[in-house]
């Protein structure tokens, strides 16, 4: 199984920050058909051939994703698409 550890730094506080946390699961679940659901301050989330979480601190938003053998061909092109996703909607830096 390959994984994806990525940290981006937020400028927002902190209930945005979950706020955007939330509206990227939101869209990785309509986009993807990824369920997701929340555990304190952590989004779980999964699939077949993923599953991770989300994790929302003060300054940062780190991701981790589990992926599975036929999506691990894909880990490049679904790190960039994270980065991103992050930097252009949340302007999180890396």
């Amino acid at each position: 199984m390959s994984g994806i550890d990525i940290h981006a730094h937020h400028s927002m506080d902190h209930q945005q920050a979950l706020e955007a946390a939330d509206e990227l699961a939101a869209d990785l679940s309509e986009k993807f058909g990824i369920d997701y659901h929340w555990d304190a301050e952590k989004i779980h989330f999964e699939r077949p051939g993923v599953h991770g979480e989300i994790s929302v601190s003060d300054d940062e938003i780190r991701i981790q994703a589990y992926l599975g053998f036929l999506l691990t061909m894909m880990k490049g092109p679904i790190e960039q698409e994270i980065v991103r996703y992050l930097h252009e909607h949340f302007g999180c830096t890396f």
